[in-house]
Formats: structure tokens, C-alpha cells, sequence
């Protein structure tokens, strides 16, 4: 990945520490992608030991965010930074936050995997990994805005999750329909739909991270926002 544009200072002990910072929120990033591709392979498979990886993994995500999140901080009260480089530690710290719940979903992913009762539900996987795979492909482009600083990148990126959300609907109606069909499979129908609520919640948090990008680039917080109006800051 490219690097962020950050802004060069007088200081270079403050360049390092900046430099440092973005280094270690787009390795966090890489461990939440495999973590999330990790955790789709063992619920398309059933991987009971890939699944319980996942899980167990999932401290070293968590240990990520409290250490970059204490740098950030540390930083703030050291530097006292202003404008662009505020926005920098803003951004890098909310990312972190959504990057942590990701983390979370693939752990929920990976638990539907170890219930037996999801074993009886192959034909519904199916769809729940195509849904995956694309949440997994907005989630690298999403890092690779990041490590680009790419606002306009990151708007194009913000309105996959409306896809996402369209695939995820769908797969709600299937499975609604599954369940009215054989009510005998219910357990493990729910648990295909808890698995596919923390998929679609990937989408969420890529689309909060694209958020994040433009703010630290333009200056402006967009959140809550059209996208006429987001495509206006952007193109401003």
C-alpha cells in the first residue's frame, strides 16, 4: 500500500511518531481482513479448528486497538497537534474502534461455524459466502483508501454498502422463507442469519472508515449526510 500523505514537521521525532501511527493502524488492518476471510473459509467449509483460530485470534485485534488507541492519546497530550494532523488522530482513532467490531463479527462468523446445527444449512451458506467474499473485497479497498488518504476513492467505496445491504435482504427472504417451509430448521437457519447481520455490519464499518478518509482530507465531518452533499465536500 501507498503511503498516507502526511504533512512533514520541523520536528522529526513527530514525523516518526505520525509515520509510526499509520503503520500500525494499516497492520491492523491486514490482521482484521485475514481474520475476516478466515472466518468466511471455516463457515463455508465447517472448519471447526480454522473457526476456533479465528476466535482465538481475535485478543490480538483487541490488543491492537487499546495500544494504538493509548499512542493517540499520548500523542495528543505530547504534541497538542492541530488542524490536519487533529484530524489525522481523530481519524486513525475512530478507524481503529470499527476495525476492533469487525474483528467482533468474524468472531460471530467463525462461532456459526462450530454449531452443529449449521451443518444441516449447506445450501444457505452458499449465499452467505458470496455476500462474505464481497464484504471482504470492500473491506481491502477501504485499507487501501486509507493508506492512499483517497477521498475520492473512499466516496465511491461509501456506496457499495447500499450492495451490500441490497445482498443481505435478500438473503433475509431466503431464509424467512427456508424456515416457514421447515420450521424444524429454525436453529440453524438463525444462526445463518446472525452470521449474515455480521457480515452486512462489515459493510457499516467500511462505509464509517470511508467517512473517517474524507474528514481527515477535506475538513469536513460527513456522517449523517447525503451523498449529494458528501460528493460536493469531495469534489470541493
Amino acid at each position: 500500500m501507498e503511503k498516507m500523505n502526511l504533512n512533514k514537521h520541523i520536528s522529526g521525532q513527530f514525523n516518526a511518531e505520525l509515520d509510526d501511527i499509520r503503520n500500525r493502524v494499516l497492520a491492523m488492518g491486514g490482521l482484521v481482513e485475514r481474520q475476516l476471510e478466515q472466518s468466511l473459509d471455516a463457515l463455508s467449509t465447517l472448519d471447526a479448528e480454522l473457526a476456533q483460530k479465528v476466535i482465538e485470534g481475535d485478543h490480538r485485534v483487541n490488543g491492537m486497538e487499546v495500544s494504538i488507541d493509548e499512542e493517540c492519546t499520548r500523542i495528543i497530550a505530547k504534541r497538542q497537534p492541530a488542524a490536519s494532523d487533529l484530524r489525522l488522530i481523530i481519524a486513525i482513532s475512530k478507524t481503529i474502534a470499527d476495525l476492533e467490531r469487525i474483528g467482533d463479527a468474524c468472531v460471530r462468523i467463525a462461532k456459526a461455524a462450530l454449531d452443529k446445527r449449521t451443518n444441516n444449512q449447506q445450501p444457505l451458506l452458499v449465499s452467505i459466502d458470496n455476500m462474505g467474499r464481497h464484504a471482504t473485497r470492500m473491506l481491502h479497498s477501504t485499507l487501501d483508501a486509507l493508506a492512499r488518504m483517497d477521498a475520492e476513492n473512499a466516496l465511491e467505496l461509501h456506496k457499495e454498502d447500499a450492495k451490500l445491504d441490497k445482498e443481505y435482504e435478500g438473503i433475509i427472504r431466503q431464509l424467512m422463507t427456508h424456515m416457514m417451509e421447515d420450521p424444524r430448521s429454525i436453529p440453524g437457519v438463525l444462526d445463518v442469519l446472525w452470521a449474515a447481520r455480521a457480515i452486512e455490519r462489515v459493510g457499516d464499518r467500511c462505509k464509517n472508515i470511508c467517512e473517517y478518509i474524507i474528514y481527515y482530507v477535506k475538513g469536513k465531518d460527513v456522517r449523517h449526510t447525503s451523498y449529494e452533499d458528501m460528493e460536493k465536500d469531495v469534489n470541493s
